[in-house]
């Protein structure tokens, strides 16, 4: 299994209402993503604000194995939120984390 880690450090004008937007059309493609297993996300609510690092939301992807995951990352609904998470990031990419670990 794969599991895939994204942390955003959104522009401070992006309104919750933008994020959950994205967090559900992410959601969206589990029903059309053969092996994609589960999606969670949401804001970071963690008690350790010195360790954030701006890092603000989150979203963690579950993938039957790496060709699953390989598969999603050039779906081209995916492209099309991985570039409305790019654009509402600060800094671009630069306010992106990508992290997969294989479990």
């Amino acid at each position: 299994m794969i599991r895939h880690i994204v942390l955003v450090r959104y522009r401070g004008d992006v309104l919750p209402e933008e994020r959950a937007e994205i967090l559900a059309a992410l959601a969206g493609l589990r029903d059309r993503m053969p092996g994609m297993l589960s999606i969670a996300g949401g804001a970071n609510v963690s008690v350790e604000p010195h360790l954030r690092h701006g890092f603000g939301d989150g979203f963690v992807i579950d993938f039957v194995d790496e060709a699953a995951r390989d598969a999603y990352l050039v779906d081209p609904g995916h492209q099309a939120i991985g570039a409305r998470i790019g654009a509402a990031a600060e800094g671009g990419t630069g306010g992106v984390v990508v992290f997969d670990m294989k479990l």
